[in-house]
């Protein structure tokens, strides 16, 4: 494990004002999306922000903005695992990309929008589920919002957003796998004097091909000099890194009260054949095979080639 400084590392329906700080980063699971897969999405997100908030100011008839907080790549268990509970998620198609697009505003936020269309005056809003005249006044608003994100994908690629479902709990939405990837987009939404963190979930699945196509992006000379530094920079890095290396035997079965009854001086077999090399593994993959021996006073091992599938498989059974 190891701390990255990140630019926005505030997790969407539970984030601070705070300034930026380090952040965990899991070398388990690397981060997927490129610096020009960012760069691309933010140039989409920060278009829709831009026309949103203009649509909220026309629709509500009050001043409103939606400003791009941040991009991060999640599992959908930690996505949904950050939401308030309650808000309102709506579920979206993206035809003709498949998958589920999550559009996640909270309910103080849609309550004061509501209250706005009704000609109210916003402020304070209670906590409550909308009633029938109030659902198809939110629906409408969502539906006008995507035709946003269509305008602000379209540099990228033509969608049709629709809206399906309305959610208010989290936990109920099975949408994705708890450990699908996804994209989070997360903004800072103003609607009077009503201020809120409302995200956009894509499955990264469905907007990687996208994304991909897109990469023909031409550098400057600068740009590829940065790049190709960076990248020299972190092969010597990582080049230096110590990690720990295993020789193991192939593993034995024993039964709990044998190994209770172990003591020093006793002898387990191993059914490991003189002629089968040992593996050489790091963090449990087998990365090569050796043969035991010595250096001097000190044990060592002697890499040898990978014994074919076959014959290991006959001398296993002799």
């Amino acid at each position: 494990m190891g701390y990255v400084t990140s630019t926005a590392a505030r997790p969407p329906g539970k984030m601070s004002r705070r300034g930026s700080g380090p952040t965990l980063y899991d070398f388990r699971r690397p981060i997927k999306l490129s610096r020009e897969h960012v760069r691309s999405l933010q140039i989409c997100f920060e278009t829709y922000a831009r026309s949103c908030g203009n649509l909220l100011t026309t629709r509500l008839r009050v001043v409103s903005s939606v400003t791009l907080a941040s991009i991060e790549q999640l599992n959908y268990d930690e996505y949904v695992s950050a939401l308030e509970n309650p808000t309102v998620i709506a579920m979206v198609t993206i035809d003709p990309l498949p998958g589920t697009v999550l559009m996640e505003m909270a309910s103080s936020a849609a309550m004061t929008a509501i209250d706005h269309m009704l000609g109210g005056p916003g402020g304070a809003q209670p906590e409550r589920p909308l009633t029938e005249v109030e659902m198809p006044l939110l629906r409408g608003l969502l539906e006008r919002m995507l035709g946003e994100l269509r305008y602000g994908f379209e540099t990228l690629v033509d969608i049709s957003p629709k809206l399906r479902e309305i959610e208010y709990n989290a936990q109920f939405l099975r949408a994705h796998q708890p450990s699908d990837a996804v994209v989070i987009a997360s903004f800072d939404v103003k609607i009077g004097t009503e201020e809120c963190v409302a995200s956009i979930c894509l499955p990264y699945n469905t907007i990687l091909p996208v994304l991909e196509k897109q990469e023909q992006i031409e550098l400057t000379a600068q740009e590829r000099m940065v790049r190709d530094s960076s990248q020299r920079n972190l092969t010597a890095g990582l080049s230096a890194a110590p990690i720990d290396v295993a020789v193991r035997f192939q593993p034995i079965r024993m039964r709990t009260d044998d190994i209770v009854d172990l003591r020093p001086g006793d002898v387990v077999p191993l059914s490991h054949p003189t002629s089968l090399p040992l593996d050489v593994t790091v963090n449990e993959t087998v990365f090569a095979h050796a043969v035991p021996g010595n250096q001097g006073a000190r044990l060592a091992c002697l890499i040898v080639p990978t014994p074919a599938e076959a014959p290991s498989k006959e001398v296993g059974r002799r």
